[in-house]
């Protein structure tokens, strides 16, 4: 690897920049003052130091964040935090969000930038379960509680939608209080199922993606790394 990519790489120097420090004589490689950018470095053997700071790759890195209102998961900034603001580790910002959540929504949220994970967890073909908490404008009991468990079960067809969606699982936590369990991520789906059933949705949390859960010690805006079982999970 060129020795500009790999500070680029493991400092949050632009390539510009590195050039810079290399120039300015702030690296050195092996022991040695090293100046030229274009240099040829094993990654796994070479030393590198950047002011007295020795310098390392860092792996892929797959993060589970307790998202909070107001933030949202576009790369681009926009009128809301972006949830990679909240990831306070060096190159942040090559970090992708596996799916999304909209800015009102709560709950887990997984980032990577391995993105042959990501697709196996958001890939249709995979048919990840994700499980969402739903606070309703309106109760529903009885009869009427039973009637939306069939209809969720069998598909509903959304306004817009040429096919229905997936057979998916309802349950009622109380009267205004649902947990939806579904294997697709169609636009504001959530929201739109409860809206084919005549309801609103007031507040949604997602609680679990497959077989993974949000840490119940995470408060809302923080983080922390995947454990080896838990990406292997996908």
């Amino acid at each position: 690897m060129r020795l500009d990519r790999f500070l680029s790489e493991t400092t949050p120097l632009t390539r510009s920049l590195a050039k810079r420090a290399l120039k300015n004589g702030e690296v050195t490689l092996n022991g040695e003052p090293i100046k030229q950018s274009a240099t040829q470095i094993d990654t796994d053997n070479d030393v590198v130091v950047l002011n007295g700071e020795r310098l390392a790759l860092v792996g892929l890195r797959y993060i589970m964040l307790h998202k909070p209102v107001d933030v949202e998961c576009n790369a681009r900034r926009g009128l809301y935090q972006r949830a990679i603001d909240l990831i306070d580790l060096s190159k942040a910002d090559r970090l992708q969000p596996v799916g999304r959540l909209d800015v009102d929504t709560t709950g887990l949220l997984l980032l990577t930038d391995d993105g042959q994970w990501s697709h196996r967890v958001t890939s249709p073909r995979h048919r990840c379960a994700k499980v969402y908490i739903a606070e309703l404008a309106e109760p529903v009991e009885g009869a009427a509680a039973e009637w939306a468990i069939g209809q969720v079960a069998e598909g509903i067809m959304l306004d817009g939608e040429e096919t229905p969606t997936q057979p998916a699982m309802l349950r009622f936590l109380s009267p205004n209080q649902a947990e939806l369990t579904i294997t697709e991520g169609r636009y504001h789906q959530v929201k739109r199922m409860f809206a084919a059933l005549g309801n609103h949705v007031n507040s949604l949390h997602r609680s679990s993606i497959g077989d993974l859960a949000l840490d119940a010690n995470l408060a809302p805006g923080e983080w922390r790394e995947l454990t080896a079982n838990e990406i292997a999970l996908f």
